[in-house]
Formats: structure tokens, C-alpha cells, sequence
């Protein structure tokens, strides 16, 4: 889930593909070759990543769905009882509660809490492509 997307990137595993993660550091993938997308899940070849920390569900079911079928994953949604009803509507950028102004504020200070790592681990990887 969200910062599991840098993992792969350090990896090596996210090169040329689609990938998502926390809407905050969603941006930050960009500087790493990686097209961010503004989904839950993305699957892209044998790669899948995920978005914030309640993505982790839709995450697991679909990969149960592909591993196994997605009956099998149906069937574990209802024995975990995943039937979402936030209380408000304002679980990500796009939703109409969501504070605009709060958004903004928070992309910034993630561009600059995690900015000079993700120029430093693009030049690392840079070296690391030249050898």
C-alpha cells in the first residue's frame, strides 16, 4: 500500500508502468518514471500497487479474485464483512466534503518532507542504470 509503491521503485519494478499510492506522494512517483493513477488498485503487467491504507482491502481482493477466482474473493468479502459506508465523503481529493485548501497544504508538505529522499533515490538509481 502507498509507500509500498517506492519499494518497487527502488527494485526496480515500477519503471515505464502505472502505479499508484497515497494521493499526497501520488505526484512523487512521476520524478522516478512511473505514470501515477489516481485508482485504489492498479494492476500493470505482474505489478500491483495500491493506494492509501484502505485501498489494503480492495488490494487483497483482487488479487484473491485473480489468483484464485473472483467467487473465492466474493466469498471473502462477506466472511470479513467488507461493506463500506464511510461516515462522510471525504475520502480522497476528489470527493465533494473533501477540504480543498487541506489537500493542497498536505501535497506540499509531502513534496517537502520527501522531496530531497526521492531526488536522492533517483540519482542513486540513475548511477545504479549508468553502471
Amino acid at each position: 500500500m502507498c509507500t509500498g509503491s517506492f519499494a518497487l521503485v527502488a527494485a526496480g519494478l515500477l519503471r515505464g508502468k502505472r502505479a499508484t499510492s497515497h494521493w499526497a506522494s501520488l505526484g512523487l512517483l512521476e520524478r522516478f518514471g512511473v505514470t501515477p493513477t489516481a485508482q485504489r488498485v492498479v494492476h500493470d503487467g505482474n505489478v500491483v500497487t495500491g493506494a492509501g491504507v484502505t485501498s489494503g482491502m480492495d488490494f487483497a481482493l483482487s488479487l484473491a479474485a485473480e489468483v484464485f477466482n473472483p467467487d473465492v474473493a466474493k466469498r471473502v468479502q462477506l466472511a470479513i464483512e467488507y461493506d463500506p459506508s464511510p461516515p462522510f465523503d471525504a475520502g480522497s481529493p476528489e470527493r465533494p466534503e473533501a477540504d480543498a485548501a487541506h489537500v493542497e497544504q498536505t501535497i506540499e508538505a509531502m513534496r517537502e518532507l520527501r522531496g530531497l529522499l526521492v531526488d536522492r533515490a533517483v540519482d542513486r538509481l540513475s548511477q545504479r542504470e549508468i553502471r
